[in-house]
């Protein structure tokens, strides 16, 4: 994708008007089929060690990994639009916090609405995003597979009394079915948005998991990197190319561990 292809200002009225934007084709079909391999890999290494996978409803885990366990990350975190995007909403000491997959699997149920931590004062008061979350799917997804719904718009609600922030109560859940839109990604496109717009995964009717990467990424002054615990080898970390190894907030170790995930999100359960 060329420079003078991205348009920062589709960018930041997509992500403050609707909360979520995408870039279709961003990467070859074949370059999700080889995340997949590697998301399948992990997933076989963790899934039954405590902490490891972490249940976001029935039939539905959540996995954070390391960046190196990810053969696309440099990928990603280069992509002239992943770039841009942060940069035009983040700004340009935009910090990379979180690499993670979630796999709906056949059986998944509807999730209640809501946002994936409380909104801080910067987007309530301030009217400001400091954080986005991306999105990688690595099927090509169909109705069946119980895809990602998201109510536009919704990252300034406040909803006062909602549990921990994040789940609007069930009296108010008609304005985000209302505005509700599923999203069918295909395998190569990227979406960026604000992990704070109202949003639920559907039930999955398939036959066959729907495995998505995440890749969380904060502004300056966020904090969501308390929440998470990125981890690079001190050779991985040498060989990242200048614009990856500057933007991640992470440890460098001598050797990776199973990350142990501390943001459970009880209201999903």
């Amino acid at each position: 994708m060329a420079e003078q292809e991205i348009d920062v200002a589709a960018i930041m009225g997509g992500l403050y008007g609707d909360g979520i934007i995408g870039c279709k084709g961003a990467f070859a079909p074949e370059w999700a089929d080889r995340l997949a391999v590697d998301i399948w890999r992990v997933w076989e290494r963790v899934r039954d060690r405590p902490g490891g996978a972490l249940p976001r409803g029935p039939n539905r885990y959540y996995v954070e990994v390391a960046p190196e366990d990810v053969g696309g990350f440099v990928e990603i975190a280069t992509h002239p639009w992943f770039v841009a995007v942060c940069e035009a909403v983040l700004a340009r000491d935009y910090r990379i916090v979180e690499v993670g997959f979630d796999i709906p699997f056949p059986g998944a149920e509807d999730q209640p609405w809501h946002r994936d931590f409380r909104a801080p004062p910067e987007t309530l008061e301030g009217r400001r995003l400091n954080s986005l979350a991306f999105n990688f799917t690595t099927v090509d997804t169909r109705a069946e597979h119980g895809p990602f719904e998201v109510a536009p718009g919704t990252q300034w609600d406040a909803i006062d009394g909602a549990k921990d922030g994040m789940f609007p109560d069930r009296s108010t859940w008609g304005r985000y079915e209302a505005r509700a839109v599923k999203k069918m990604p295909q395998r190569g496109d990227m979406a960026a948005r604000s992990a704070l717009t109202i949003h639920r995964g559907t039930a999955n009717r398939s036959a066959e998991p729907r495995p998505v990467l995440v890749v969380g990424v904060d502004a300056p002054d966020a904090t969501n990197a308390h929440h998470h615990d990125l981890q690079v080898t001190r050779d991985y970390f040498d060989r990242l190319p200048a614009q990856v190894r500057d933007h991640l907030t992470c440890r460098v170790v001598d050797r990776v561990t199973m990350i142990e995930q501390h943001h459970v999100i009880e209201g999903l359960l």
